[in-house]
Order: structure tokens, then C-alpha cells, then sequence
């Protein structure tokens, strides 16, 4: 069967849900041998991937994945697979199409809009490449990754925040993991990494790597059961809201799309370079994470508030992105947003040693100690 599929997706003819689904249970299945799946992810790249594709092959991966034991009041805040991009090896001057190697911006986002009162499930893992995922940085910071899924849950309904270490060598995954590097292009796989979180979180705000395919992104989230969210591409920064430029944008809500245009001049920011928000190695980055949580000004900070914006207006806790800055600022600058990652680094430990935290490499030494 999966000869047939990779013949018709090379004469560039779009799959049936059916038969999307099959190809990836054999995918996923250690079925399909190296040779198909890559003559596969290569044909379909090549012809474009349609919305009924993308969601059949999410149904599939989320069927397979461990479910985090959460409500269904989540946020979900995940771009690993398109900003880490573990198939295009970047130039060191991260220009381009190969990648911007901004911080971590998702991952520090998603403190400072705990920070705000929202329960958010992020999931990620550790780069293969060169780069920074959000497993390098929050491993750097203190976050224990051998937190069961069950100790997740209970870090999100106790904190409002919790993390889950995937390992791309485990399960289904350790089939593709080595072609999807060798094959050296982005596939299929780069979209379904953010889409298959866990949690399932009913808002989310999700990257997109092409400008083209928001609209796209954000009818396979409607699909796949997400009420409110973003899909959005950003000049220079691709996979974020841009503070270096334009961004396209494109929101779902209720079932009903609309897309837009937004310049960082519209909220009130200004406008930066992207030298402004590059990013580094995981204990750079990390830095970087700590000293906007302590309140650092500049231009890594207006990022965080306007992709932490997105998502309070999202998740309907601001009207408007410039009412959702304004709450990501008192978040920050109350030292909650710093607060939410000292105290999962507290429960987290506790959880894996059976003992309070004490560390003391970032400035703290037990969850109470935020200033």
C-alpha cells in the first residue's frame, strides 16, 4: 500500500484522510522501511501539504503520544519543530531560510503568561543540532526533564505551568529521527511536532516557517480542536510575532478566520534589528530567559510581550494586544513570570529527588524566595 501512496504523492496528487493515516501508522509503526519514508516525506514536500494531510498525520501522532493528565483549560505553547530546525544545519551567521537562532522566546513567553493566571502545557526537546531547544535552556535554568507525565499534570495544576522532555529517540520516533537529518530539508514532521502537544490544549499559538501557510496552520488547528489560537509568520524571526518587521498573522476563533498584517509600530513597540533578539547556546540563552524575568528592558523583552500578547488575547485574559503587553509587563515586573520558574524548578526536583531544592546557581534556593 505504501508504494502506492508514494507514487501518487510524487505525480503530486493530494492523499485521502484514509490514506494518510495509514502511511503514517506504518511510519510509526517501524513498518515503512528508510527507503519509503523518505522517498514519502520527500514527494510530499515537494508537492505541498494540504490541511486534510497535516491532520490526519497529528490524529495519528497524538493517538501514539502519552497524554498529559490535565483540564482542558491549557494553553499550548510549542514551535520547537519549525524554530529548532533539526534538519537545515544553519550557517553560523543564522541568516535566511536557515534559521534566525533567536532566544527561546516560547519558552519564556510561556512563564510570563503563567505569570498571568493561565495554566500552560509546553513540550519539547533536546536540539540535535547546533541549536537551542527549549529542553537545552530549561535544563540550563534548573527544570528537572525526568518528570514523569503524571508529575507534569500535577505541576500544571499546582503551578500553572508544566513541561514534557520528549525524547525523540523513544517510541515511534527513533524510526525517522536519523533519516529526517539525513534527508537535510524540513518535512512533514517540522509541522507536527507544535501540533501534537500532550495536553491538547484548546488555545494555542503555533509558528509557521513559511509565510504562505498560516491560513493553512490555522485550519488544521479549527480541525484539530483548538477554539482560539494564532498562526503566525514574522519577518526575520519566521516562527515568532517580529518585533524586526511585519508579521502575518492569521486567528482563529470560533470556527472563523481572519488574517492580517501587524508592524510592531501598531502596539506601541519599536521596531528592532535582529541582531536585537539573537540567541546563543543553551546557558546563553538561559541567561537571556533569566534576565528578562527580572525585568531587563530592551528589545528581547518587547518580544516576549508581544508574543506573550498573543497568547492572553488567545486565551481571552486581554481584549486587545496592547491590553495583553500591558498585562505580560505587570507580569514580568511583578516578578510572578520569575516566580512560575522558580517554582517549577522547586517542585519539579522535588518531585525527581524526593528533596527540597537547593540551587543556587541561578539566585534562589527554594520556591518562596522571589523577589
Amino acid at each position: 500500500m505504501i508504494r502506492e501512496i508514494i507514487a501518487k504523492v510524487v505525480n503530486g496528487h493530494n492523499l485521502t484522510v484514509d490514506e494518510m493515516t495509514q502511511v503514517m501508522e506504518s511510519i510509526t509503526e517501524g513498518e515503512a522501511t528508510q527507503g519509503q519514508i523518505a522517498a514519502f516525506l520527500v514527494g510530499l514536500r515537494a508537492k505541498g501539504e494540504v490541511t486534510d494531510e497535516i491532520v490526519a498525520a497529528a490524529r495519528v501522532m497524538r493517538a501514539k503520544s502519552v497524554p498529559l493528565p490535565i483540564g482542558n483549560s491549557e494553553i499550548c505553547l510549542d514551535r520547537d519543530e519549525i524554530n529548532v530546525d533539526l534538519e537545515t544545519v544553519a550557517s553560523t551567521s543564522r541568516t535566511g531560510g536557515d534559521g534566525t537562532n533567536t532566544f527561546n522566546v516560547s519558552t519564556t513567553t510561556a512563564f510570563v503568561v503563567a505569570g498571568c493566571g493561565l495554566k500552560v502545557a509546553k513540550h519539547g526537546h533536546l536540539s540535535a543540532s547546533g541549536n537551542c531547544g527549549s529542553a537545552n535552556v530549561l535544563q540550563a535554568l534548573g527544570v528537572p526533564l525526568e518528570l514523569t507525565p503524571r508529575h507534569v499534570g500535577e505541576c500544571v495544576e499546582q503551578l500553572g505551568i508544566g513541561f514534557l522532555y520528549q525524547s525523540y529517540l523513544d517510541g515511534f520516533m527513533r524510526y525517522i529521527l536519523d533519516l529526517r537529518r539525513d534527508i537535510g530539508v524540513r518535512t512533514i514532521f517540522n509541522l507536527l511536532g507544535p501540533l501534537t502537544n500532550p495536553g491538547q490544549a484548546p488555545v494555542q499559538l503555533l509558528g509557521v516557517y513559511r509565510e504562505d501557510m498560516t491560513d493553512l496552520l490555522a485550519e488544521v488547528l479549527k480541525k484539530l480542536g483548538c477554539r482560539s489560537g494564532f498562526a503566525v509568520f514574522g519577518e526575520g524571526c519566521y516562527d515568532e510575532f517580529s518585533i524586526t518587521g511585519p508579521s502575518r498573522v492569521t486567528r482563529l476563533l470560533n470556527d472563523e478566520t481572519t488574517t492580517f498584517t501587524l508592524v510592531p509600530e501598531d502596539v506601541g513597540l519599536k521596531r528592532a534589528a535582529l541582531e536585537d533578539i539573537r540567541g546563543g547556546n543553551a546557558s546563553e540563552n538561559a541567561t537571556i530567559t533569566l534576565s528578562i524575568l527580572q525585568g531587563e528592558k530592551g528589545a528581547r523583552r518587547d518580544m516576549v510581550l508581544l508574543n506573550a500578547a498573543a497568547v492572553l488575547v488567545a486565551a481571552a485574559k486581554a481584549d486587545t494586544l496592547e491590553a495583553g503587553i500591558e498585562l505580560a509587563a505587570e507580569s514580568i515586573d511583578s516578578g510572578q513570570a520569575r516566580k512560575k520558574l522558580q517554582d517549577l524548578v522547586a517542585l519539579g526536583t522535588s518531585k525527581v529527588v524526593g528533596a527540597p531544592l537547593t540551587q543556587s546557581g541561578w539566585g534562589w534556593s527554594s520556591p518562596d524566595s522571589a523577589s
